[in-house]
């Protein structure tokens, strides 16, 4: 199958380092793989993306064997799917990001590209899918409404991942997650949708919510009432037994679910942070936000991110290797730091 380089205007965005593959639960899957695309960026030690490469320049190597890069010079395509946390905890953080359409289709995807909207909250919902008209996505994003408590981010990936596989494969296929960094509620698992992302060439990228802006900004969640009835339980000595300081008595003031809450996002940050799972090994980065300056901030360092990568693709010459396979990328010039997606998951050698 052909394979495709493209190399797009670049502006400037700062680079991150990518970790072991290890971090990703082990497992394979049995799908074949046609043509695996890279998204690479080069920079020079001072920061700045170097945008004036020629296929000639690059080397890939799949678990170390070289592998032959062909090219196609014209730009490809955006095919994008923005999936929107709309829980009821982003009630305060929604209308900042509703604001963003217009800068999605013109800084993002720009004039050839295409864009859908999904939503979710415990249930994901096509919001607007690619047959809608791309400057009609600020008006798509106007009808999210924030709903129920779960924000299913996982199966919100699953979903896009699927409406980016009818794409044309000359296009490239991204997924913006804008959500909290966690999942909570979603029915699927990180490791399918991370693997079914990797054999339909998505790039996910995350805009991520600060938990803590969307709680202090939203309606706190109701609280069941005490399981006991009033009369069972004590107050401090002379206090009267009644209603209000039995409520004070067993919610703490109120503070004791957000504390609860804060204490499981502190967690989440080392043990279940998904939308950063997501971006590391897909080749995509994760960019934080809490409020409209940073957001404003943020979309534009995606916009150069996008922009500033050579898309490089080969039909790899060793899948009888089974397990994890590392992708690396060499330029033939001095003194360049390269950062490519980490690799991908195949099945096992056949027999």
């Amino acid at each position: 199958m052909a394979a495709v380089l493209s190399a797009f205007t670049c502006l400037a965005q700062s680079g991150g380092e990518i970790d072991s593959p290890k971090q990703l639960p082990d497992a394979t899957i049995s799908t074949s793989i046609g043509v695996v695309i890279a998204p690479t960026a080069v920079r020079a030690q001072s920061g700045e993306f170097v945008r004036d490469l020629q296929i000639k320049d690059f080397e890939i190597y799949d678990n170390d064997k070289l592998q032959k890069v062909t090219a196609d010079l014209q730009d490809s395509p955006f095919s994008l799917v923005v999936a929107i946390q709309r829980s009821a905890d982003m009630t305060g953080i929604l209308p900042k990001v509703q604001r963003i359409g217009s800068a999605l289709t013109d800084l993002v995807v720009g004039q050839d590209g295409e864009v859908a909207v999904v939503g979710f909250d415990s249930h994901v919902q096509i919001v607007q899918d690619f047959r809608g008209e791309s400057d009609k996505i600020p008006q798509a994003l106007k009808k999210l409404k924030a709903g129920s408590y779960g924000h299913a981010a996982i199966d919100a990936v699953r979903e896009s991942v699927r409406m980016l596989k009818s794409r044309p494969r000359e296009r490239r296929r991204i997924v913006l997650v804008i959500s909290e960094k966690w999942d909570r509620g979603s029915e699927g698992s990180v490791r399918e949708a991370l693997l079914q992302a990797e054999f339909a060439n998505v790039s996910i990228y995350s805009l991520n919510v600060s938990t803590a802006a969307a709680e202090l900004t939203s309606q706190p969640m109701p609280q069941p009432p005490p399981p006991f009835p009033t009369t069972a339980y004590h107050v401090p000595a002379g206090a009267p037994l009644t209603s209000t300081t039995i409520d004070q008595n067993y919610y703490l003031g109120n503070w004791v679910p957000l504390f609860a809450n804060g204490v499981h996002s502190a967690e989440d940050v080392f043990s279940d942070n998904t939308l950063d799972v997501f971006t590391r090994f897909t080749g995509g980065k994760g960019y934080s936000f809490d409020d409209e300056k940073t957001l404003d901030k943020a979309i534009q360092n995606l916009s150069e991110d996008l922009h500033c990568q050579y898309l490089l693709s080969y039909a790899p010459n060793n899948l009888n290797e089974g397990g994890f396979h590392r992708i690396r990328v060499v330029v033939k010039q001095p003194d360049l730091d390269v950062q490519t997606r980490p690799g991908y998951w195949v099945a096992g050698k056949p027999e």
